[in-house]
């Protein structure tokens, strides 16, 4: 399922969501002064298992690369993702 599933960025939302069905998955961030502070992910317990916060990471991590961001992992899963990829964590910004 997780393969067939569309990250939407919404911007004005500052947000990315995957939905499927009446289902809404959401990574938050907040964009201050070329940094991308990620506060929260969020997947419901009947999609958990299925990749979805891991699509929603990259795109997350894609989108602060395009734009030359940097990244302040406060989620403790985005942490967790950073770690596990060397990409996304070379834009975690560090003291």
């Amino acid at each position: 399922m997780a393969s067939e599933s569309t990250v939407l960025h919404r911007p004005d939302r500052f947000c990315f969501e995957i939905q499927i069905g009446a289902y809404i998955t959401v990574l938050e961030y907040q964009l201050v002064d070329g940094i991308m502070t990620i506060h929260h992910t969020y997947v419901p317990i009947e999609l958990r298992g299925k990749g979805l916060a891991g699509q929603l990471a990259k795109a997350a991590f894609d989108f602060a690369r395009a734009e030359g961001l940097q990244v302040i992992p406060a989620c403790s899963y985005i942490a967790t993702y950073a770690k596990r990829f060397p990409e996304a964590g070379a834009l975690v910004l560090t003291d």
